[in-house]
Order: structure tokens, then sequence, then C-alpha cells
């Protein structure tokens, strides 16, 4: 009598369709949520509908970024602080849309990891929900990829596609003119950007994720793993109370590289480093890494998270507004004449 073989299945291959649909079912609470006017499907399906016309739109233009994390996902799984990854993918990519001029409308996530953990997925997919109700857009769907042989042991990796609209005519930069003020948003810390050198940081330092943080009553992990700040509803209030010719995103390049973007050709920026006090965790990094006030100032946001270009006749306006809506708001210099930014003062 031959003896018959067990037949492979998915599930001794790694890979765990039950898990997966488990997730799905444990975050479709947090998904729903996050419904707003234009939503017409939820998770579940192979593709997810959003209704323009619905949201109050007539000739609207669309808008679309993607994103990820970075390294500091690294910190995130090395110390099982997952909450707050998810609000830092959505910051990355509705950040972004809004310096378009865009309202961001909905959001889907890309969740890769080569053995699926449900309690971990449905954490930080619930950090992307609630990233997303405090911006205004709905998070309509995703794909989780489990794939054995491509991570490590509990490594995972995350990205973002938001997309945004407005009306037709309605995009930014547009206007920037010499004398334009820059109103500086202040950070919540390093956000999402910088952290492969956070880590040469951390590691010179001798100082591991679980040690006490040299700037924060909190541990190094959980001080550097603030979430990023999400700036939608303060930008868009601004926008539509008039005035606003541009925005930047302070990400990677720092103040130097971020600036330049909303500048047309033959106009600068000049900031005073001295309009805002370096934050504790920054004042580290330098000390600590040896790191440059230049290279300071091209890596890190130096705790300004978003820099709005504004006509100086409705500077101080603004800044009245955003200031209601939560922001801590620096006047940080001028538009100028000239290319790249220029410093003045000492960042301290």
């Amino acid at each position: 009598m031959v003896e018959r073989r067990k037949g492979l299945s998915y599930a001794d291959a790694g890979v765990d369709i039950d898990a997966g649909n488990e997730l799905v079912e444990r975050i479709k609470p947090a998904a729903a949520a996050t419904k707003r006017p234009g939503t017409m499907s939820g998770l579940g399906g192979f593709g997810a509908l959003f209704d323009l016309k619905a949201a109050g739109y007539s000739d609207p233009i669309l808008v679309a970024a993607t994103d990820g994390v970075g390294t500091k996902l690294r910190i995130g799984i090395d110390t099982g602080e997952l909450d707050g990854l998810g609000i830092d993918l959505v910051a990355m990519c509705v950040n972004d849309l809004v310096c378009q001029g865009a309202e961001p409308l909905f959001f889907l996530d890309y969740f890769a990891t080569g053995k699926l953990s449900v309690d971990e997925g449905a954490r930080v997919v619930n950090g992307i929900a609630e990233g997303c109700r405090r911006s205004g857009c709905a998070l309509i769907g995703g794909e989780t990829a489990e794939m054995p042989g491509m991570y490590h042991d509990g490594d995972f990796d995350l990205a973002g596609f938001a997309v945004g609209a407005m009306e037709r005519g309605a995009d930014l930069p547009k206007g920037v003119a010499d004398g334009d003020v820059l109103l500086g948003l202040t950070s919540d810390g390093v956000h999402s950007n910088g952290f492969s050198l956070v880590r040469r940081v951390a590691e010179a330092a001798g100082l591991g994720w679980n040690d006490a943080a040299p700037f924060a009553e909190a541990t190094l992990g959980q001080a550097l793993l603030v979430p990023t700040r999400l700036y939608v509803q303060p930008a868009l209030a601004a926008i539509r109370a008039g005035g606003v010719h541009g925005l930047a995103h302070i990400t990677g390049g720092g103040l130097t590289e971020n600036l330049p973007r909303v500048l047309p050709e033959g106009l600068g920026a000049e900031i005073d480093l001295g309009a805002w006090a370096l934050p504790p965790v920054f004042k580290w990094l330098a000390e600590a890494g040896g790191v440059t006030t230049p290279e300071m100032l091209k890596t890190f946001n130096c705790g300004i998270g978003m820099v709005l270009v504004v006509d100086a006749t409705r500077a101080e306006d603004l800044a009245g507004l955003l200031g209601q809506m939560g922001e801590t708001v620096v006047p940080l210099g001028h538009v100028v004449p000239g290319q790249g930014v220029r410093y003045s003062g000492t960042l301290a």
C-alpha cells in the first residue's frame, strides 16, 4: 500500500489568509469612523469608490501623493511602540497634498510583512485611521501583504497613498512675491525624516531605545517616536481665508531645500534663526552627534514643520487664525530677491 503524502498549503508556505481576513475585520470600525462626504464604499472590495461631486467639487483637479515612514519604523519595531506610526504615514502624505492647495479626500495604505501579527497590524492601521480622521480624509482601502522570506521576523514596511482635490485654478504656489512673509508652524519633534542619522547619533552616544532620553522625561525610543504633526486643517483654513501664496512641508532636506521648492525663479528666502528656540531633541542631536548647523538645517526640520508664504498685508490676520487653530506660529523672515535660503542669527 502506497502512503499518501499530505499536500502542501499556502499556510505551510508561511502565508495565513485567515489572519489577513481577521485583520480586515478588526480595522473596519476604525476605517468606518473616517467616512466623509464622497465616500461610496468600505473595505473589502477589489477597489474603492469616491464621489467628487458629493464631496462638494464642481470642476475638480485631483492631486496625489505617496510616502512612507522611513527608518523611524526601525525604532517602532524594536521598541514595540507602534501606535503612532500610522499617524506618521498619513501626515507625510497629506501634509504634502495641502502644499499644493488640495484638500485630502481619501487614503490607502500598504502594509508588508514576513509573518502577519493581527494585533500589531491592527495597532498600525488604527493609527492610520486616526491620522485620516484628524485630516478629514477617508481611509477607503489598502493592502496587507504577507511575504515570507522577504522580511525578517517581526519586521514590516509601510507605504501610504493620498488623493486630494481642488477647484481648477486654485493650485499653489501662486503669486509669491518679493516681501511676502514666511510664517513657520512649529513641529512636534523630528517627525519622519533624518532617522538614519538619528540612529547613528544614538549609537555614537551609547544609548539604547529603552534608556532615558537626555532631552525628555521618557525613554529615548518614546521621545523620538512622537508622531509627525498634521497641518492639514489649519493650512486649509488659512488658504480659504485668503492671502496664502505657497506652503512648504519641511521634510528631508530641511528648510534649506524644501522652502525654495515653492519660490519662483529669481526669488529666495531670508530666515532669522533667532526667531525660534531650537527644541531639546535637536540640541541633543547637534551636540551628541557633532552635527553642524548647515547639516542640521539640511537634514531635520529643526522645530519648524511647515512654512506658509503669505501676503505681507495678511500676515498678522493669518497668524492669528493659525494660532486659534492650535498652531504655534513663528514669523521666520521674508521672500527676497535672489535664490535659495539665506540665514541670519544663530540656531540655538
